[in-house]
């Protein structure tokens, strides 16, 4: 039986990518990000988060923490987390 859906993707089976400071503005399409280490954002930009770009940017997201949505690009002051593609 073939099944495909939310917790298919949200189980990483459409892969992601781990990205770091080095990586720069980042842009794809992205259904979560987990962080892997204590995670700042610089930029996250949301199509269904209301004020991600405001909100969301200049704090401290703890290691473990994770934000499900529809991301098309952020950029790491510090950390690294996994972003997993939509």
């Amino acid at each position: 039986m073939y099944m495909r859906g939310d917790s298919y993707q949200l189980q990483g089976q459409q892969g992601g990518q781990a990205y770091n400071t080095a990586d720069g503005a980042v842009t794809g399409s992205f259904r979560w990000i987990q962080c892997l280490t204590d995670t700042v954002f610089s930029a996250l930009a949301s199509t269904n988060i209301t004020n991600a770009s405001t909100k969301l940017v200049s704090i401290t997201l703890p290691a473990g923490s994770g934000l499900g949505g529809s991301f098309t690009g952020f950029t790491i002051t510090s950390g690294t987390v996994i972003a997993y593609s939509a």
